[in-house]
């Protein structure tokens, strides 16, 4: 390498340590270690502008072991990107740009929240998969509007998740050419050298794969080979390429070089005297940016302006003559056009059935407005009724398929579709059944942490799946979902509701879970755009109701029985449908108190799942009936008898709140 090159990989490498040195937090052995081939893939292989970040066409960088965020502000900071010298010392500090672990929107150039191991790996397979498919759509001879890479940075700890085996597995199997994983090969981790936990041979896996798979011996040193191998894998179009890189953590620093004591602590300000005076760093001043840097910087932005000028020239010309793809663009690239989802005729039911069923007309239905819709199911895409009946299935021989086989892997599937989402053009859903939510629920989480409007179709939602027994019957899982800040957990009772969770899920900045049957459920009078709100009064049985009854999913069904025999009995009954208490929660409290008003405080809330979380409507003078137990094998009537999930048990309840 040469003096420049050396001295802004030092660079990196000592405003990392004085980053963690400063917050007295944080993970300054990978920065140490991986410096070197980060450095050489931002400046001699990526494509992208500091000064335009959000550049559709520019290539993604994924730091998946992202406990070594440090890494990532000091490359952001050198490269010219909107990270300052004070936010890389205000790190993990309240209120900062530069978090413990990087997240998206915080800082400009962070494409995903990273820190859960092995998931930035998935996201990073989303988001080449994005990339093949709009390639596919957009791209005509002379104009490849879409043509990027992804880079991903992985270590040991990544390649132990199963979440990263799952995506890797399907990456090699979907042959994403354009994807490359640098892999930091430290051999640690936290608990010291990784011999006794993880001795395989990572390279025979990932041929295994189908990946191609490329080696460096000296990461610590040798860029110039590091670069060749990412030119490699470059030129490798049918198979996306692993570059095993070795490296020692915390390199530089003689005292902690090559143990995991630098793995997740600061190094000490002795130790940061001598990693300085080891890489024969000659400035006194703390967090030092050489002028040499600086201009190195200031040079490479030029061709960084004229990579995407001739990008805008390009596209100029293409909308100029493919004026219809453009439009489509817009469409894909754009805000989704609230005018679709305003569109009535996408509540028109007319019959009774499960909503699983009534999931699958809607996405079907979608499909035929927006053009980004592309999604899949874990292996159950009959029985979640998630198959675009009219679109063919994403493979290495069609691009184009907007259906995914994602194979038996939720988590994957789940982290992959945040990829997806992250990447931009790609409107995701994924489906599986709502009992493995338990299998994806991390991923879940991160799209919600992100804000990241994925979708996620999760069909037999309650002891209603019948004889497949507790292992498949959803109990906490409600609860569990609702329980997650910025996720709306949807249940809908018809059709019609299920319709406004679809049309609330693409309007929103926030992850949307929907609960559906099994079983038929009926078509009731009044459901649709009343359920946007998250509850909303089904029906009044009576003009002066004494008692609310609320339910959600099937329940509704048993609420609106027992509010017409309580009627015939002189009792008025309130019936509230909850299709999502979260979305509910969002209202004015002048609309949920017209649909829960204080003074009608006698409840009778009703749901085949938990009793967690439903306290708060039912109040200290109502009754929840509801399952704090698991369920068991049996026809499904059978299961809701004997476990008081019937009309007769709701009114019974009603009554005893009343006093009669």
């Amino acid at each position: 390498m040469n003096k420049v090159e050396r001295l802004s990989i030092n660079t990196v490498r000592v405003l990392a340590a004085e980053g963690v040195e400063k917050a007295n937090s944080g993970h300054p052995g990978l920065p140490l270690g991986a410096a070197p081939m980060t450095y050489a893939l931002w400046a001699n292989h990526l494509k992208h502008n500091p000064k335009n970040p959000s550049w559709a066409d520019r290539d993604r960088f994924v730091l998946s072991a992202g406990h070594g965020s440090m890494l990532l502000y000091a490359m952001l900071h050198i490269f010219g990107y909107g990270v300052s010298l004070e936010d890389i010392k205000n790190f993990r500090q309240f209120g900062s740009k530069t978090a413990g672990h990087p997240e998206y929107g915080h800082a400009p150039g962070i494409e995903t929240t990273t820190g859960p191991l092995g998931q930035g790996v998935a996201n990073a397979v989303g988001m080449a998969m994005a990339e093949a498919h709009l390639a596919a759509m957009f791209n005509k001879d002379g104009y490849n509007v879409v043509d990027h890479y992804t880079y991903v940075l992985t270590g040991d700890g990544c390649l132990m998740e199963g979440v990263s085996s799952e995506a890797s597995s399907l990456a090699g199997t979907q042959k994403l050419g354009k994807l490359i994983m640098l892999y930091d090969r430290n051999k640690i981790t936290i608990e010291g050298e990784i011999d006794f936990a993880f001795d395989e041979d990572v390279a025979k896996r990932y041929e295994a794969y189908g990946w191609q798979v490329l080696r460096v011996a000296d990461g610590n040193e040798d860029i110039d080979s590091i670069s060749k191998a990412i030119a490699a894998a470059k030129a490798e179009t049918g198979k996306p390429s692993l570059i095993i890189i070795n490296t020692q953590i915390g390199y530089g620093c003689p005292a902690v070089q090559g143990s995991a004591s630098c793995h997740g602590a600061p190094l000490g300000a002795d130790n940061v005297a001598a990693l300085k005076q080891t890489l024969g760093w000659d400035y006194s001043e703390s967090f030092y940016v050489p002028d040499e840097v600086k201009a190195q910087a200031a040079e490479r932005q030029k061709s960084y302006d004229a990579a995407e000028q001739k990008w805008n020239a390009m596209f100029a010309k293409y909308r100029a003559a493919y004026p219809d793809m453009a439009v489509l663009w817009d469409q894909c690239f754009g805000k989704i056009d609230q005018s679709i989802l305003a569109d009535k005729a996408l509540y028109q039911f007319d019959k009774a059935m499960a909503t699983r069923a009534s999931s699958g007309i809607m996405l079907n239905r979608l499909a035929e407005r927006l053009p980004g819709l592309f999604g899949g199911s874990a292996d159950l895409g009959p029985s979640n009724k998630s198959v675009l009946s009219k679109k063919t299935y994403f493979s290495s021989g069609d691009r184009l398929g907007q259906n995914i086989h994602y194979g038996i892997r939720e988590f994957a599937m789940a982290a992959i579709a945040n990829g997806q989402a992250l990447h931009g053009g790609i409107v995701p859903y994924v489906a599986t059944f709502f009992i493995f939510t338990d299998y994806l629920k991390n991923a879940v989480r991160m799209s919600a942490l992100m804000g990241l409007p994925v979708i996620y179709v999760m069909t037999h939602d309650s002891i209603g799946v019948g004889e497949d027994g507790p292992t498949h019957q959803p109990i906490e899982q409600l609860a569990c979902m609702s329980a997650t800040p910025n996720t709306h957990m949807w249940r809908p009772a018809d059709s019609r509701e299920t319709a406004a969770a679809y049309i609330s899920a693409l309007g929103a900045s926030a992850a949307s879970v929907i609960a559906l049957s099994r079983q038929d459920l009926p078509l009731y009078e009044g459901t649709g755009e009343a359920a946007l709100r998250g509850a909303y009064v089904l029906k009044d049985f009576g003009s002066n109701p004494e008692v609310i009854l609320i339910g959600t999913g099937s329940e509704v069904e048993l609420c609106m029985g027992a509010g017409q025999k309580l009627s015939r009995q002189g009792i008025s009954a309130r019936v509230v449908s909850m299709p999502c208490m979260d979305v509910f929660e969002e209202q004015s409290e002048e609309y949920k108190q017209s649909v829960l008003p204080n003074a009608l405080d006698k409840r009778v809330v009703v749901e085949a799942a938990t009793s967690f979380g439903w306290a708060k409507y039912a109040g200290c003078k109502g009754e929840i009936i509801a399952l704090d137990h698991f369920g068991a094998s049996a026809p499904a009537k059978k299961l809701f008898e004997e476990y008081g999930l019937t009309v007769d048990n709701v009114v019974a309840k009603a009554k005893a709140v009343l006093g009669k």
